[in-house]
C-alpha cells in the first residue's frame, strides 16, 4: 500500500465520513424496520377492511412498503461492509441501492397520495353497495366479517346511517329472522339484538361508517407518508455521505 493511500486512510475527513455513514446505517436500518412494520401491520391487523375497498391501491402501497423496508435492512448491512472495506465499487453498489429504494418509496408515496385524493369518492360509491348487497351472502364471508368488525370497531351502523339496512338483501331475506339491522350494529351484541333499531339499542353515528372508515384510512395514509418521508430524508443524507467518501478513496481494484 502506497504512502498516499495510508495518508488518505488517516485523513480526518475520511474518518469523519466513515463514522457519519456508520451512524446513518444504524438509523437507516431502524427506519427500514419501521417501514416494513407499518406495511405488515396494514396487511395483517387491518386486512379485514381491505375487502371493503373497490381498488387494491391501499394494499399495493402496503406491499411496496414491506419490499422497501426489507431492502433497506439488507442495504444497511451492505453499507457497513462497503465502509469497512473502503472499496469504491462497494460504495457505488451501495449508492445505487439507496437510489433504487428511494425510487420505490417514491412510487409508494405517489400511490398513497393519489388514493388519498379519491378515497372519499370511492367509499361513497362502493361501500353502501358492498354492505347492502354482499353482507351475509354465500361466498362473501370476508365481506360479512369485515362489515361486522367495522361496525363494532367504529361504533357505527350502515354506510351512511342505520336506515341503509332497510334496503339490504340481508334484511329482506329469511336469514335475518326479522332483524332490521345486523347484530353487529348493537351497542351490546346479543343474539337477534338487531330486531330493534332504536337509538338506545344501535349506533346512530353521524355520517355512518363511511365517515369513520374514511378518517381511519386517511390517518393511516398519513402515517405511511410520514414514515416514508423520514426514511427518504435519511437516504438523501446517506447518498451524499456515500458520494463524498467515494470521492476521497483512491481507486482500489481489490
Amino acid at each position: 500500500m502506497s504512502t498516499m493511500d495510508k495518508d488518505d486512510k488517516n485523513d480526518w475527513m475520511t474518518v469523519c465520513l466513515k463514522y457519519l455513514l456508520f451512524v446513518f446505517n444504524f438509523l437507516f436500518w431502524v427506519g427500514g424496520a419501521a417501514v416494513m412494520g407499518v406495511g405488515i401491520w396494514t396487511l395483517i391487523e387491518k386486512s379485514d377492511y381491505l375487502s371493503l375497498l373497490a381498488s387494491s391501491t391501499f394494499a399495493v402501497s402496503a406491499y411496496i412498503l414491506i419490499l422497501a423496508g426489507a431492502l433497506v435492512m439488507v442495504t444497511g448491512l451492505l453499507g457497513c461492509c462497503a465502509i469497512i472495506r473502503e472499496q469504491r465499487s462497494c460504495l457505488c453498489t451501495y449508492f445505487v441501492c439507496l437510489l433504487l429504494i428511494f425510487l420505490i418509496e417514491l412510487v409508494a408515496g405517489v400511490l398513497a397520495y393519489v388514493y388519498y385524493q379519491r378515497l372519499s369518492e370511492e367509499l361513497k360509491l362502493h361501500l353502501d353497495k358492498t354492505m347492502t348487497e354482499n353482507y351475509a351472502q354465500p361466498g362473501k364471508e370476508a365481506v360479512t366479517l369485515a362489515v361486522d368488525r367495522l361496525q363494532q370497531d367504529f361504533k357505527c351502523c350502515g354506510s351512511n346511517n342505520s336506515f341503509d339496512w332497510q334496503h339490504s338483501v340481508y334484511t329482506a331475506s329469511a336469514e335475518s329472522e326479522g332483524r332490521v339491522v345486523p347484530d353487529s350494529c348493537c351497542k351490546t351484541v346479543t343474539t337477534r339484538c338487531g330486531v330493534r333499531d332504536h337509538p338506545s339499542n344501535v349506533y346512530k353515528t353521524e355520517g355512518g361508517c363511511i365517515t369513520k372508515l374514511e378518517q381511519f384510512l386517511a390517518d393511516h395514509l398519513l402515517i405511511i407518508g410520514a414514515v416514508g418521508i423520514g426514511v427518504a430524508c435519511l437516504q438523501i443524507s446517506g447518498m451524499v455521505f456515500t458520494w463524498c467518501l467515494h470521492k476521497r478513496i483512491k481507486l482500489d481494484p481489490y
